[in-house]
């Protein structure tokens, strides 16, 4: 028990607000890159909206190249943590990917949307679940689909993706003009 207690993802509420509780099996990795320098995402790290700008490298680690792996990267604090009313809001879906690669292998299903969040401080969570098969994940949103109200669960229930196999949040919040400087 006192690993479930200490398990970051549980005292982030990311495990209960996002996901079931699982094992994680696979290692995922997340960076975000500027001009000047490379961020590591790391679980209940602060990271400003300025150094998202650019869609991040999510690394998989584990499983083969005969494994594919889907990613979301979703704020289950929309539009505010107080009342997160449009809870989860869908950044990015990346299905397909390979296992032993990175995102850019896999075929982007909603394109990256920049986290800039307008009340308080926001998880940004990024879930990895491995795909039955290549082509497997058959619902997923469209552009035309809201990215407002989505569901990980929901999401995962539909395409067969039991529990995820990895997990990573940081947080972030609106970022006034004397922090950007």
């Amino acid at each position: 028990m006192a690993r479930l207690s200490s398990d970051p993802l549980v005292v982030g509420r990311v495990i209960g607000d996002v996901v079931d509780y699982f094992s994680p099996c696979v290692k995922m990795s997340v960076t975000y890159s500027s001009s000047t320098k490379q961020l590591q995402v790391f679980n209940g790290h602060e990271l400003f909206p300025s150094s998202l700008a650019i869609k991040p490298r999510v690394e998989v680690h584990g499983g083969d190249m005969r494994s594919f792996f889907m990613q979301i990267l979703t704020d289950p604090d929309a539009p505010g943590p107080s009342d997160p009313y449009l809870r989860e809001h869908l950044h990015w879906i990346v299905t397909d990917i390979p296992g032993t690669t990175d995102s850019s292998f896999g075929r982007e299903a909603v394109t990256y949307e920049l986290p800039r969040p307008n009340i308080g401080i926001h998880r940004l969570v990024f879930v990895l679940f491995k795909q039955k098969q290549r082509d497997g994940v058959v619902a997923a949103p469209t552009a035309s689909t809201p990215r407002d109200g989505f569901s990980t669960r929901k999401f995962a229930e539909e395409n067969e993706l039991g529990l995820p196999v990895a997990a990573v949040f940081f947080n972030v919040q609106r970022e006034t003009a004397a922090r950007r400087r």
